[in-house]
């Protein structure tokens, strides 16, 4: 038995440890936000979070993530209320995606880039988005969404908290 903890659950699972683990996120456990695109860790639509850093979970095998935290796309949101990720409602207001497919994976890796530095500059934001490629080309809609997603960020630090 295997033991994962995927977005706070625990699961235990009978699988072959050498299964990538995108296979077990998205067909054992049913999460299929986090996309299968090219099967060797270059694309990064199949990022996911492992221990809050971004990892390509389409060659990382079960055996090697048991008993550590690992994050998809649909673990990023608010807990219980459903509340987007400045990230995702950024991507939302910019209308990002154009087809859509390896938006997850480059959501999660901005997410993993905004939880490291709060405030990247281009360099560093070109530099933590190198490794996820976008079919349709929407390298300057994602840079500008990133950048929307820093200014909700520090409007929601700066806004008065309820008491």
């Amino acid at each position: 038995m295997i033991s994962l903890k995927i977005n706070g659950i625990h699961h235990e699972l009978d699988s072959d440890p050498s299964t990538p683990l995108l296979w077990v996120i998205r067909e054992q456990i049913g999460l299929t936000g986090t996309k299968f695109g090219c099967g060797i860790a270059q694309c990064g639509a199949c990022t996911v979070h492992l221990n809050g850093l971004p990892i390509r979970s389409c060659t990382t095998p079960l055996g090697s993530v048991t008993d550590q935290e690992i994050t998809t796309i649909e673990g990023i949101t608010a807990p219980v209320s459903d509340v987007l990720h400045p990230v995702q409602q950024a991507w939302l207001e910019i209308q990002v995606p154009q087809c859509g497919y390896c938006q997850s994976g480059q959501i999660m890796s901005a997410v993993a880039l905004l939880n490291e530095n709060e405030n990247p500059d281009d360099n560093q934001i070109k530099a933590a988005m190198k490794g996820n490629i976008c079919r349709c080309g929407t390298y300057p809609r994602i840079k500008t969404g990133i950048k929307k997603a820093i200014q909700l960020m520090q409007a929601n630090t700066n806004s008065p908290k309820d008491a």
